[in-house]
């Protein structure tokens, strides 16, 4: 089991992708981060997750920004963009494949299909390995994927509790930069969270799974491990997660004191019905007041009411 984060000045962090406007589950994500950094006296930083390029809308990211503004939260320091990241992603792929950890894959999707034998435990199939020992005669390398070995990887999460995972077999070798020349999110997430320093990572639980291999990715790059605490997401009534892909309803920054205040219940606060018409101001000074961290329900997801 990994470790807790040797003590250094807290530094958390919200990475919005810029596929959208923000919804109820992102601000819920948002206020959680915000208030444990705040509750350690700590930074809070601001990442604009944009590498999977293709998925960005134009004016996106601005509108996050501004939303986030609206909403009173405050960050140090400029917005990062991970789509300006690239030489940093790189530096780390020539160390993983200069120490043997990384290697080249010839295989396409249908091919992964064809061949693997289990699926992988956040969708998908968990890659068979077919490229670990070298490329097949004639072929070139297509993506980079990452080794990963058959032992068990845990960690402690602050909400979840033990989280236990073997990458072999629930995820395999897994991709680092993808078939189409961008940069995987395990890689960059990992890197960026190295470079800005980040002890604490408070996020969704919908990016539970992918946490032990962020971990691998640490140890196999000499990096420390941050803190882990996974919030339940906000879900419909059909059990999916608020997403823009599920038409989940954008912020509406004219409704933010009210809005503030139904993500800080849903976090278990008890906060008082005086504060849904309250300006912006006064309900972040009630939740600075009354943070409870541990009142946040031990939970993956929470339906939201009709």
């Amino acid at each position: 089991m990994t470790a807790a984060t040797p003590a250094r000045p807290y530094r958390g962090r919200f990475a919005p992708s810029p596929t959208g406007p923000l919804h109820f589950g992102s601000l819920v994500a948002a206020v959680g981060s915000y208030l444990d950094a705040l509750a350690h006296a700590g930074e809070w930083l601001v990442r604009m997750e944009d590498v999977d390029t293709p998925r960005n809308v134009p004016g996106a990211d601005a509108d996050i920004v501004r939303t986030l503004e609206a909403f009173g939260f405050e960050w140090e320091g400029e917005v990062l963009y991970q789509s300006k990241r690239g030489e940093a992603y790189a530096a780390a792929l020539d160390q993983l494949t200069a120490a043997g950890l990384a290697y080249g894959c010839a295989c396409s999707r249908k091919e992964i299909a064809d061949s693997a034998t289990r699926p992988a435990i956040d969708g998908g199939l968990a890659y068979p390995g077919t490229c670990r020992h070298g490329l097949p005669a004639g072929r070139s390398a297509r993506a980079w994927r990452l080794r990963v070995d058959d032992q068990s990887l845990a960690f402690e999460d602050r909400l979840q509790g033990t989280v236990s995972q073997c990458l072999e077999s629930d995820v395999g070798d897994f991709v680092l930069r993808r078939a189409d020349g961008l940069w995987a999110y395990q890689l960059a997430v990992t890197v960026d969270d190295e470079f800005q320093q980040i002890s604490d990572v408070v996020r969704g639980a919908d990016l539970l799974a992918s946490t032990p291999r962020q971990i691998h990715l640490q140890r196999c790059l000499g990096y420390r491990t941050p803190r882990y605490a996974h919030l339940p997401v906000a879900a419909n009534a059909a059990g999916e997660k608020l997403s823009k892909q599920t038409l989940a309803r954008a912020l509406d920054g004219s409704r933010a004191a009210a809005e503030l205040v139904s993500a800080l219940r849903f976090l278990g606060q008890q906060v008082p019905q005086t504060l849904v018409a309250a300006r912006v101001a006064d309900v972040w000074d009630w939740a600075r007041a009354h943070w409870d961290f541990a009142a946040i329900p031990r939970r993956r997801a929470i339906i939201l009411p009709v």
